[in-house]
Order: C-alpha cells, then structure tokens, then sequence
C-alpha cells in the first residue's frame, strides 16, 4: 500500500468510521488471546498453546479461504519462503506463550511494542531503507523504555523477562519477510499457509517434547477447563484477524497504526479484570516511553517514506 497516495485521497466518512471502528476491535479483543493464552499455560505447555492457535485459526480461515477461492500458488521456492515465515512465528509464539506464565500480560505486550522499531533497523540493514537519525533515536528511547519494564520483571523471574523481546525481533523478521513476498501472493493465502506450516513446526516441537521431557514442549491432555481457554485462544485470534483484515481494507495502514498502541492500553484492563495485575509507576514510565518512541517513527515515516517499514497491513497477527 503506497501511504503517500492513501493520504492525498480523502477516504468516504463511512469507509474511515468503519476501518477505524475494525481496528478499534481488533486491539480491545487482541489482548484477550493472550488472557486466554495465560489461563491455558496453567496446565498446557507454551508448544501446546501455540500448536492449538495455529490449528484453530487455520481451521476458521478455510471457510473464507474456500468462498475467496485464493488459495495461492504452491511452488517449492514459496513453500520454503512460507516456512521459514512459519517458523520465527512459531519461535515467536511459543516465547511470548512462556512469558505469559511468569509475567503479567500488559507488561509482555508492552515489551513486545518495541517491534515496530526492530523493523525498523531490520529493514535499513537488509532492506537498504534510508532511516534517519532521529527515527534511530526514537527507536534507542524506545529500548530504554523496556529495559524500565524488563528490569524488575528481569528480577523477579530471570531470563524468561527477555523473551518479549525475542518474540519481537521474530515478527520483525517475519513482516520483514511478508513485506517482500507479500507484492506477488494473496493476504489470505499468505496467512493460510503461515498457519498450515505453523502447524507443523508446532507438532514437530510437540514430538521433541515427548522425547526430551522439556516443560515448554511436553504435551499434555487438556481438561474441559483447559479445552474451552485452547479454544478461546484460536476463536478470538481468528475474530481479531478478520477485523484487522477488514480495517486494513477499508483505510490505508499509516492511518490504522497509532491504534495499535492501545491495544496495551486494553492489555492493562483486562490484565487488571481477570488477574488483578497492575502496572506500577515506573511501567507506566516504560510504557508510555514504548507509545511515544512508537508513534514518532509512524510519524517519521508518514511523513518521509513513500511506505512506512512498520506497515504489517499484509499480516494480521498479534502476539
């Protein structure tokens, strides 16, 4: 999508109403995958949780993948491409999962928003995107603003604090990697075959489980309780999907992306809903760093680049 051009157009009342109202949606229920991702990991391995999500959510895509009658091309150049996609999203999954065992679920996400500038410093070193200093500055406060999140978390449950961080980095490979195949393939193909490789990295990770022992990976047979947080997980990453699919259709990305940021926003109420958890005051510093470092470089690239490095209209994923 080329930004400059979305932006000199004026976009229909209804069209904006309805995108920003999608997307809206899409945020508030965003977070809800990770509170059901959290309640399932009580009992259920992070592997486990994510092989779930990726075969539910391929499951509701094949309807609309059916009716769209876009399954995309199958050539052994892009299956290896789609996997390799599959598999930092995999990684990033099972990662931001196991975070959510230990830490509460505003803080991993809010760790997690330092993505946008992950890709944005991917994408001048592979991408040859001309990134200015002040977007290299905003992207250095932004780290500065999780390292205020991570390093209390860092204390109190160790390493596993950086794994936000790790999930991060891998989606901004993966949109890194959508970005250039995403000019010649369908969206929703794009997605379906994510979700068909996601799968199978995830149950090869489920044997290696059963073989090692490995808590991450270990599978294990879910309860009632535990069945209905699984199936939350793929209903409501599903639902959030479609909206954010519709959002993106109905008005340029540059638009819909400041949204985003609330979704931590949602993260914290229903973190404090369901968990009691809230964010003490030098989060609250971290994250509101995280949201102004985040909203300068969309800012930046509105501005300067004919399409912004954190465009990820292409995909529809949250973590």
């Amino acid at each position: 999508m080329n930004t400059s051009s979305g932006s000199s157009t004026r976009l229909p009342q209804s069209e904006l109403t309805f995108g920003l109202l999608m997307m809206f949606l899409s945020v508030v229920l965003s977070p809800i995958i990770d509170i059901f991702s959290k309640l399932a990991a009580t009992t259920i391995p992070p592997a486990e949780v994510t092989a779930a999500r990726f075969i539910l959510q391929s499951l509701f895509a094949l309807p609309m993948m059916a009716m769209r009658r876009q399954w995309g091309v199958w050539t052994w150049r892009g299956a290896g491409i789609h996997a390799i996609r599959a598999a930092v999203l995999t990684l990033s999954m099972v990662s931001f999962v196991t975070t959510l065992q230990v830490m509460e679920v505003a803080d991993a996400i809010a760790i997690f928003f330092v993505e946008p500038m992950m890709l944005t410093i991917l994408s001048s070193i592979f991408l040859k995107e001309t990134i200015g200093w002040r977007r290299y500055t905003a992207c250095a406060v932004g780290f500065f603003g999780a390292m205020l999140i991570i390093q209390p978390s860092f204390q109190e449950v160790g390493f596993i604090a950086l794994l936000p961080v790790v999930t991060a980095l891998c989606i901004a490979v993966y949109v890194m990697i959508t970005r250039v195949v995403s000019h010649s393939e369908d969206a929703g193909s794009m997605q379906f075959q994510a979700g068909l490789w996601g799968t199978c990295f995830s149950l090869i990770l489920l044997a290696l489980g059963r073989i090692t022992g490995s808590a991450i990976l270990d599978p294990v047979m879910p309860d009632l309780v535990a069945m209905l947080y699984l199936l939350g997980v793929g209903a409501t990453a599903a639902v959030s999907g479609i909206l954010t699919v519709h959002a993106y259709r109905a008005v340029p990305a540059s638009t819909l992306a400041p949204l985003q940021y609330f979704e931590i926003v949602s993260a914290t109420i229903f973190g404090w809903l369901v968990f009691d958890n809230f964010p003490n005051a030098i989060k609250w510093v971290g994250i509101l760093i995280i949201i102004g470092s985040g909203l300068y470089i969309l800012w930046r690239e509105r501005r300067f680049a004919s399409r912004p490095v954190s465009d990820t209209s292409e995909t529809a994923f949250t973590p």
